[in-house]
């Protein structure tokens, strides 16, 4: 299913096959938590910014509309009218983050919904049934998410927690994949490497998941307040014990830095809601930097956001435009700005996959590590 193609350092290039399309990699995860980009933005634009693949959530599409209703309807594909690949995330970082009512024990988590505090119980077997309703391409393991800082002796018996909680998930996976009624009986499981920003637990618990031969490994508990520089620390510290005959994906990361910096240690999957959430605040990405729309001196700038981009809003409006209605509250600003991010993240992530194949990675990394981070003069 993973076809490594070639290396440049740690850097890689490769394509994972799966039944709803190839994906390209690197590759950059467009999150549609709730089956939709906030933004106003359909799956339908997702192929116009050249989406590779859409990612949704177990939690917020079990607690509504259902996902019993997603299966009735046909699975999450068919309900988005997406065909490519989707990934589901399991759900345990918003039961961790959204729920201040909760309790763990080893069965899973009871926890109170964030929208009516109805009281719900979910555990390994209870979201891979949520997710095979849901039929995504890519389903991620139901693991413990823990706050940074978090004390050694907790983390570690967290790690422990999680790899139990880890086979539970491939066991459910493999008997739900074999039930005649399941729509996606191909679905693939992705586990998630925890371990705070203690090295020596992240590689403990690296070197037990990947004995488990799962079809893709993730590294999570990052990006939630820890320093850039422990982040890009505890990569270093789990690449090289990643199997590297599988897709590797560094969850919930991030700025376009980071995804350059991460792709030159090694990794192969990103998301984050940064892009959206940005561009709904006038915050956009650009080749020459980051630019603040909503800034009094765009106010007569007659240029798009971006002259080297291709995106819709770049092809047909002036920063002036676009920030006249991020400032008049026009839902068409949010949904122009947001076409904007993602094409720019999407485009990042192919000319990075262009520059691998023509093995002049190291050159592109180090030109545009200097740029991505910095905010525009233009």
């Amino acid at each position: 299913m993973f076809e490594l193609i070639l290396t440049e350092g740690r850097a890689r290039r490769a394509v994972l096959h799966t039944v709803h399309g190839d994906i390209q990699t690197p590759v950059f995860m467009n999150v549609g938590t709730c089956a939709a980009i906030k933004g106003g933005i359909s799956a339908i634009d997702l192929i116009d910014v050249n989406c590779q693949v859409e990612l949704s959530n177990t939690y917020h599409l079990h607690i509504r509309p259902g996902d019993k209703l997603i299966h009735d309807l046909g699975g999450l594909h068919k309900f988005m009218n997406w065909k490519g690949p989707i990934l589901t995330d399991s759900g345990g970082f918003q039961v961790f983050s959204l729920s201040q009512l909760r309790k763990i024990t080893e069965e899973g988590v009871k926890f109170a919904s964030h929208i009516d505090g109805k009281r719900i119980f979910m555990g390994p077997e209870e979201s891979m049934q949520i997710q095979s309703n849901l039929a995504s391409t890519i389903a991620m393991a139901f693991d413990e998410c823990i706050e940074n800082p978090a004390p050694y002796e907790y983390v570690k018996q967290s790690c422990e927690r999680t790899s139990r909680w880890l086979l539970r998930c491939k066991d459910e996976m493999a008997r739900l994949n074999a039930l005649p009624d399941t729509i996606n009986p191909h679905q693939l499981l992705f586990g998630i490497n925890q371990g705070s920003t203690y090295e020596d637990l992240r590689i403990a618990h690296m070197k037990q998941i990947a004995e488990y031969d799962l079809d893709g490994y993730a590294i999570g508990g990052l990006a939630v307040g820890e320093a850039t520089e422990d982040m890009y620390r505890i990569i270093d510290a789990v690449e090289p014990y990643m199997p590297k005959n599988k897709p590797r994906y560094l969850m919930g990361v991030g700025t376009p830095l980071n995804l350059l910096e991460a792709v030159y240690r090694g990794v192969d999957f990103f998301d984050c809601v940064m892009p959206s959430r940005n561009a709904r605040h006038g915050n956009l990405f650009t080749w020459h930097g980051k630019v603040n729309i909503l800034n009094e001196k765009y106010a007569l700038d007659d240029r798009p956001i971006d002259a080297n981009c291709g995106c819709p809003a770049c092809r047909n409006h002036s920063r002036a435009y676009i920030r006249h209605l991020l400032k008049a509250k026009e839902n068409l600003g949010m949904r122009l700005a947001v076409l904007h991010n993602l094409y720019f993240y999407n485009e990042l992530m192919e000319k990075i996959r262009e520059a691998l194949d023509e093995g002049r990675y190291e050159e592109f990394y180090n030109k545009y590590r200097n740029i991505l981070g910095e905010r525009s003069v233009n």
